[in-house]
């Protein structure tokens, strides 16, 4: 798979899992999860380990979480054959409210050819 593709298919796939997830539906980033991964949230006051303590943060969240919509601003993909790293700056609208955030997303790609996400980290752009 040259960059090119690598980088198409990693923004892809965020994207479909960030749509989802602005309309309260976490099912398509926790199909993304790896078992072994590891999550930073600017909510949370440690790092969650494990795709079960993720998936028991997600579902509280089932169904909560409503944006008119989002933005993924300059998104890039650093890769090599196995490993990719997307970043990028997310604005996320409800009404008139707006948060911006930072986002770190560390994939693996998998025995069975797909990218997983092993690692993730939002962290606001600016502090209150």
């Amino acid at each position: 798979m040259d960059k090119n593709t690598v980088s198409e298919t990693i923004i892809a796939l965020e994207r479909e899992a960030m749509s989802a997830w602005h309309d309260g539906n976490p099912s398509p980033f926790l199909e993304l999860y790896s078992k072994d991964f590891t999550y930073f949230d600017p909510g949370q006051e440690v790092r969650l380990d494990g795709w079960d303590k993720i998936k028991e943060l997600y579902e509280s969240l089932r169904g909560k979480v409503k944006m008119d919509r989002f933005e993924m601003i300059n998104p890039v993909v650093q890769a090599t054959d196995t490993m990719a790293v997307l970043t990028y700056n997310l604005d996320s609208y409800s009404g008139e409210t707006l948060w911006k955030e930072n986002c770190t997303e560390v994939y693996r790609l998998e025995e069975n050819n797909k990218w997983k996400i092993i690692h993730c980290h939002f962290s606001p752009t600016k502090l209150p």
